[in-house]
C-alpha cells in the first residue's frame, strides 16, 4: 500500500472517531442526550405566573357543577325516598280489646288490694 490511501484511511478514521467522542459528549451520565446550550444567548424566559379564568369559563364551570349537584341530589332524594318506610297511621285498640284490658287490670287490682298490698 502506498503511503498516501494510507493517510486517507486514518484521516477516515479521525473524523469518525471524532464523531463518536462528539456524540458521547452529549450523553449525560444516564445515557440520554442532554440539552445542549445555545452558541447565541437569548432573551430571558419570562417567569410563567399562575393562569387566570375568564368569566364567561368561571361561569360555564359554574353553571355545570350546579347542574351535576342537582342531578346527584335528585338521584340521592329518589333513593331515599323509596328506601324510607311509608308512615303507617296510628294504630288504634279495638273496643273489644280495651274492655278485656280494662278487665284484666281490674282483676289485678283487686287481687293486690286482696292480698295486702298496695297498688303503686
Amino acid at each position: 500500500m502506498d503511503t498516501s490511501s494510507i493517510l486517507k484511511d486514518l484521516r477516515a478514521e479521525r473524523v469518525r472517531i471524532d464523531r463518536a467522542i462528539s456524540a458521547l459528549e452529549g450523553l449525560d451520565g444516564a445515557g440520554t442526550l442532554r440539552a445542549t446550550v445555545p452558541s447565541t444567548p437569548s432573551a430571558p424566559a419570562k417567569a410563567r405566573g399562575r393562569r387566570k379564568m375568564s368569566p364567561a369559563g368561571r361561569k360555564r364551570i359554574s353553571e355545570m357543577m350546579k347542574a351535576r349537584w342537582a342531578e346527584r341530589n335528585a338521584t340521592t332524594a329518589l333513593i331515599l325516598k323509596a328506601a324510607a318506610p311509608q308512615p303507617r297511621g296510628r294504630r288504634r285498640m279495638s273496643a273489644a280489646a280495651r274492655k278485656r284490658i280494662s278487665m284484666m287490670m281490674k282483676k289485678r287490682w283487686a287481687a293486690r288490694k286482696k292480698a295486702g298490698k298496695t297498688a303503686l
